[in-house]
């Protein structure tokens, strides 16, 4: 079994014959056989299984032919060994038992036990370690992000007691950060001890701060998380989610390898914001699955020369597949990016050959 490492050496921003490519949320409900397994299980239910959670992670890279396999979890698991209880409740998202209100509700959040609580996580990560022949990425959810979930109780839009916390408690909110700060740490470091090949830290709702708030009540947090994580090896993302394009300057400390970028901004001006210091991820517009496959194909092969301007890009979604998505139109597009990416490459090369021999 040969194995396929194209979206590792994109990270590290090595030359390749074609571009590498994986999905957001590609384990998902635009899968009818995927949609059969939610039949009978929850997706807590599914993750607590080791060997079902592998092959929900194992089905798109076989179905779509994407370049790495997304961990099938959720970024709501390791709150609950932290002493938070939740559900996943459908059309609605993680609705919390006990949300954080106080700095007593901070103060009870015990320290994470991977092994102890997460242990079929690790598990199912040592079984996609031994089965796949392309990259794992694991990951976690970003401390603002997960914060929002614990204070508001659910899904927000406008996450009014979020930043009524941050911004009139501001010492209860650093000390949450903090906790869920450690919490991430040990989680991905578990991951990769177990068998993870990257990790994606999502930070999907920070898009909602402003920069100078980002600035002063998230970024010491991300950073630290990545400083502490830097002694290894495997690449890191740091995706900050939908409507972050403002924010993308404010991550030149970070000590992430990847950036994902959201359909906002472009790649050009999301390389520029990032003063060109990252490889980057991205950034089609979800929703364009929707139009016909021609019209697919021309923004995908706009991202696709885009990212090409310079070494080290990864093609994805701005965000996650919803469950309207088309199986086959995925299975069509992955194609495409490949196919299209390697005639480009393949071409460019051969134009500077020509122009060198000259």
């Amino acid at each position: 079994m040969s194995y396929n490492d194209r979206f590792i050496r994109a990270c590290r921003k090595e030359q390749l014959d074609q571009v590498p490519v994986w999905y957001m949320r590609q384990a998902g409900r635009y899968d009818p056989e995927y949609r059969k397994i939610k039949e009978k299980y929850s997706l807590l239910e599914i993750c607590k299984q080791p060997e079902l959670a592998a092959e929900v992670t194992m089905m798109p890279v076989r179905k779509l032919g994407v370049d790495a396999a997304i961990l099938y979890s959720d970024i709501m698991n390791p709150v609950a060994s932290i002493g938070i209880d939740f559900d996943i409740v459908a059309n609605v998202g993680p609705v919390i038992d006990n949300p954080i209100r106080c700095a007593a509700d901070v103060d009870r959040l015990k320290p994470i036990d991977v092994e102890g609580d997460l242990g079929h996580v690790l598990e199912t990560i040592r079984i996609l370690d031994r089965e796949l022949d392309v990259p794992l990425i694991t990951f976690a959810g970003a401390p603002f992000t997960i914060a929002s979930y614990l204070i508001e109780g659910r899904p927000s839009k406008n996450y009014l007691r979020t930043k009524a916390m941050m911004y009139g408690e501001p010492e209860v909110w650093h000390k949450l950060m903090d906790k869920l700060g450690d919490m991430v740490i040990a989680y991905l470091r578990a991951h990769i001890a177990s068998g993870g090949k990257a990790f994606q830290l999502f930070d999907s709702w920070v898009g909602a701060l402003a920069p100078a708030d980002f600035r002063k009540f998230v970024l010491p947090t991300i950073e630290r998380i990545f400083s502490e994580l830097s002694d290894l090896p495997q690449p890191k993302i740091y995706f900050p989610g939908v409507s972050s394009g403002e924010l993308l300057p404010e991550l030149h400390k970070v000590q992430a390898d990847v950036i994902g970028l959201d359909w906002r901004v472009s790649i050009p001006e999301g390389r520029r914001r990032l003063n060109h210091g990252f490889a980057v991820q991205g950034n089609l517009d979800p929703v364009l699955l929707t139009a016909p496959m021609s019209v697919l194909e021309s923004y995908a092969a706009e991202i696709i020369e885009q990212g090409l301007e310079e070494p080290g890009f990864i093609f994805n979604l701005g965000h996650g597949l919803f469950p309207e998505a088309s199986l086959e139109k995925l299975q069509e597009l992955t194609a495409y990016i490949h196919s299209y990416s390697k005639k480009y490459i393949a071409a460019r090369e051969g134009k500077e050959t020509s122009h060198v021999g000259s």
